[in-house]
C-alpha cells in the first residue's frame, strides 16, 4: 500500500473510486442558476476549512464527495451564502442519505448539549426531505465523547449515547408521515 501524504484526503467518488486530494487541489464547481457570483477566494478558504476539519479535527483519511459537499454547504450557509450541494447519484436517487453526528456536535461544541438536540432535529428533517430509503447517522461514539468532553468511554457517555439514539427514533417517528425510511445510527 502506498502511504498517503500528510496533507491529503482520499475522496470517495460515487463510482466507488477514491482520489487523493490536498486542500490546494480541491476545485469546487457550483452548478445551477445562482443569483450572484461567489468570491473564489471565499470559496477556496471555505473548502480549505472543511478539508482541515475532516483531516485534523475528525482525523479522517477518507471522505465521500457528498459528505464534503454537505459540510461545505453548511460552512457557506454560516457565511450567509445559500447554495445547494450536489449529492452523489445514490443519495440523489433517495437510497441512502448520511449525516455525521460529529459535525453537528462540533457546531454546538461551546454549548454542549444545549444546541445539539435542536440542530440534530433540523438535520434529520433536512435529510428526510430527500426521501431516503435509509437514513444513516454515523460518528455516534465520537459525537458523544465530544459532547461529554471525555477522553475515554464512561457511564455518562453510555447514557448520552442512548439518549441520542432514543431522540433520533422519536423524531423519526414524529416526522415519519413525510417519508418511510430505515434509521441507522452507528
Amino acid at each position: 500500500m502506498i502511504a498517503l501524504l500528510n496533507d491529503c484526503l482520499l475522496f470517495q467518488l460515487a463510482s466507488g473510486e477514491t482520489v487523493p486530494c490536498s486542500a490546494e487541489m480541491i476545485s469546487v464547481e457550483i452548478v445551477g442558476g445562482q443569483d450572484r457570483e461567489l468570491d473564489p477566494e471565499v470559496l477556496r478558504h471555505a473548502a480549505a476549512s472543511v478539508f482541515h476539519y475532516f483531516k485534523n479535527e475528525l482525523h479522517r483519511e477518507s471522505v465521500s464527495v457528498g459528505e464534503f459537499a454537505v459540510a461545505l454547504e453548511k460552512v457557506l450557509r454560516q457565511l450567509g451564502l445559500t447554495l445547494q450541494a450536489e449529492l452523489p447519484a445514490a443519495a440523489a436517487a433517495g437510497e441512502i442519505v448520511e449525516s455525521d453526528l460529529r459535525i453537528i456536535a462540533c457546531q454546538s461544541a461551546g454549548s454542549l448539549e444545549l444546541f445539539f438536540y435542536p440542530a440534530l432535529r433540523v438535520e434529520l428533517q433536512s435529510r428526510l426531505r430527500q426521501s431516503p430509503k435509509v437514513l444513516r447517522f454515523h460518528g455516534l461514539r465520537g459525537c458523544v465523547k465530544q459532547l461529554t468532553g471525555a477522553r475515554r468511554w464512561t457511564q455518562r457517555c453510555e447514557v448520552l449515547q442512548d439518549q441520542i439514539v432514543t431522540y433520533l427514533r422519536e423524531c423519526l417517528t414524529a416526522d415519519r408521515a413525510q417519508t418511510k425510511c430505515a434509521l441507522v445510527v452507528d
